[in-house]
């Protein structure tokens, strides 16, 4: 399963770069775009909006002003989730993400691998 890990930073004090190391060790394909272009343990983030195949789940780490941005873009990447992590969350887009068909998840993806719930 591939997922997206939208907002990711290098900086490792930042949860998306922990998301990124963590969803890696626990052998999932990963892919990343942040504000900046970088590259965190092999994983290289990419800036604006790249054309992405095959992405099962997009997980955020953006707050609901920034996400406006990419709302047409994640729909059109046809995840079958979304996980919207604290600080994240979005009732707008909830209701435009499930008109769509994609699933919603309102939690934290490094207690989801953790508990081996993702």
């Amino acid at each position: 399963m591939k997922t997206l890990v939208l907002g990711a930073s290098n900086n490792s004090d930042r949860y998306s770069y922990q998301a990124l190391v963590r969803l890696q060790k626990h052998q999932h394909e990963v892919v990343a775009i942040g504000r900046k272009a970088a590259v965190v343990e092999g994983i290289h983030i990419q800036e604006g909006l790249p054309e992405i195949e095959g992405v099962d789940t997009v997980t955020l780490y953006m707050n609901p002003t920034h996400q406006q941005a990419y709302y047409e873009y994640i729909i059109g990447l046809h995840p079958r989730r979304v996980i919207f992590n604290p600080g994240t969350e979005n009732p707008a887009f909830y209701a435009l993400l499930t008109s769509h068909g994609i699933h919603i998840e309102v939690a934290c993806t490094l207690v989801l691998l953790a508990t081996h719930q993702y």
